[in-house]
């Protein structure tokens, strides 16, 4: 079977992103592949087919860093609805946002990530990253913080 274009989509994608710490820092990569390409993110992507989203979480930020992550909890769904110049859908995805633990392995970009590395919390405002990443990150150093939030 053909797969569909995830570019003006006929419907939503289903991707995960995880914040993944290690002391007090979060790893971050730097995207290879539309939307946002060389722009900084979460490790993340496409649920497949016969997968949980908590087995796309694992995959995804050990194929795009080689990072084994641990204690895998869930924050929130964004809706990223990226339109074009005419305003028509040129992305769609609902996105499935995790918090984790680093557990083994070092940051080294794979898959379609272009770098990956543990960045310091207090530098991730000088990343220029998408306002609703950082409202992420921001939502789990505070449950991190506060597990019962």
């Amino acid at each position: 079977m053909e797969e569909e274009s995830r570019e003006y989509p006929r419907r939503p994608y289903v991707g995960v992103g995880v914040v993944v710490f290690q002391g007090d820092s979060v790893l971050l990569i730097r995207r290879g592949t539309p939307p946002r390409v060389g722009e900084w993110s979460l490790p993340g992507g496409s649920q497949n087919i016969g997968e949980t989203v908590r087995q796309t979480a694992a995959r995804e930020v050990f194929e795009e860093t080689g990072v084994e992550i641990t204690d895998l909890r869930f924050l929130e769904v964004v809706d990223a609805i990226i339109p074009d110049e005419e305003g028509r859908v040129r992305f769609h995805y609902t996105l499935l946002d995790f918090q984790a633990e680093w557990y083994r392995g070092e940051a080294i970009a794979g898959d379609d990530a272009q770098h990956a590395e543990f960045v310091p919390l207090k530098r991730i405002d000088e990343l220029g990253l998408w306002d609703k990443t950082v409202e992420v990150i921001l939502q789990a150093v505070l449950r991190r913080s506060n597990p019962q939030i």
